[in-house]
């Protein structure tokens, strides 16, 4: 079972108790990014283009779970760069778990051997090692031979040592569905737990602009692969009606605040994948960031998102408005022929604005001053 029946059973009472209170906007998972450095650098990601002297800070522990008490999500996923590199990451893990929040450590995997025994197998953690295809397709992916190889040996290892350990697959518009689906086949065999998809974001700071799916492809692709499962061996660590939206059968505006992101910079606005500006508390995120300005259909840069961190909340509080429409979902599977969903129309959009650079600078200006404060 992908998400354990107690991650369930919490989750869904977490949900529906604010459902019943008329809660219109709350966190269902905060991502929370402890620094940006990484050991790879892939062409795809948008995440760790930064100056070096952004790259060395970090969030310390007291700030981390600050974040994780101030938001009050019940589910954790501890993100980067590159999580293992944070020099007191199993510090910030057993807080979390201390908390009883559902905690999720994503991770290249390369450094799991070495840190594996700072922790301990728990019901409130898993690992989430990232591969987005088999070997040929995931190196590609990650600019670099042999780090497949090396991240199913120490998926091998977690699995040996007692962890729940799931994978998180991302792809984009040269995915091909008949190498995916040996490749989720393979992974079923080697006992994971889970898998986590995503439809690649078109991050504007990403090296490879030439390989983002746009939202048609990004339905006929997940079609594609869906279909390949006839027997539904594979475990899904996400909803079935956000996977149904995956492959074009649902009608979905993204849910922002359900994910939201802390990191250096502070509480960013409006996602975790769009830095368009920060809030000092998760508070001022909520209350005061224009969330009509955002999203599918709003804005021109969310044009073509599907992903996960901006629609699975969406897909969790349809389940709980809805509950018969997605046993239906989970009873059938995902419907992959036939017409698809409405998309939303993008003619009233407004367009993109591009501020990450006045961002970093005004990062940049304030760790200059911290090093060099003006004489008195």
């Amino acid at each position: 079972m992908a998400i354990t029946l107690h991650q369930k059973l919490r989750v869904g009472a977490y949900v529906l108790g604010r459902h019943l209170r008329g809660i219109r906007r709350y966190p269902l998972v905060l991502m929370l990014e402890p620094l940006f450095r990484c050991n790879l650098a892939c062409a795809g990601c948008g995440k760790i283009d930064y100056p070096d002297p952004i790259l060395n800070q970090r969030l310390s522990v007291a700030e981390c779970l600050e974040a994780v008490d101030e938001c009050g999500a019940p589910v954790v996923v501890v993100a980067g760069g590159e999580p293992l590199l944070h020099r007191e990451i199993e510090q910030i893990v057993a807080g979390i778990i201390a908390r009883k929040k559902f905690v999720y450590l994503c991770t290249n995997a390369l450094l799991l051997e070495k840190k594996i025994d700072l922790f301990r197998p728990n019901r409130y953690f898993a690992w989430t090692v990232h591969l987005d295809g088999d070997r040929e397709d995931h190196d590609r992916s990650v600019c670099m031979d042999g780090v497949y190889d090396r991240a199913v040996a120490a998926l091998r290892l977690a699995k040996s040592r007692g962890f729940r350990v799931n994978i998180n697959a991302t792809f984009f518009d040269n995915a091909e569905p008949e190498r995916i689906a040996p490749f989720f086949d393979a992974m079923t065999e080697l006992g994971i737990d889970g898998i986590t998809v995503s439809p690649g974001y078109a991050y504007e700071r990403a090296p490879d602009q030439e390989h983002f799916l746009n939202r048609q492809r990004t339905k006929e692709l997940f079609r594609d692969i869906f279909r390949r499962d006839p027997k539904r061996r594979w475990s899904f660590n996400q909803s079935s009606l956000f996977l149904d939206f995956l492959a074009g059968n649902q009608t979905y505006r993204c849910t922002p605040w359900g994910n939201p992101l802390r990191n250096y910079f502070g509480w960013q606005r409006p996602c975790y994948l769009l830095g368009e500006g920060y809030a000092k508390s998760f508070k001022e995120l909520m209350e005061e960031t224009d969330w009509d300005a955002y999203g599918t259909g709003n804005y021109e840069k969310c044009a073509d998102c599907m992903v996960h961190s901006g629609y699975e909340a969406t897909a969790v509080v349809d389940a709980v408005r809805h509950p018969l429409k997605a046993a239906a979902v989970a009873w059938r599977g995902i419907r992959t022929e036939g017409p698809m969903a409405p998309d939303i129309p993008l003619d009233r959009q407004r367009p993109a604005e591009y501020v990450f650079s006045a961002h970093v600078q005004q990062a940049m200006d304030r760790l200059q001053s911290q090093q060099h404060p003006p004489a008195s």
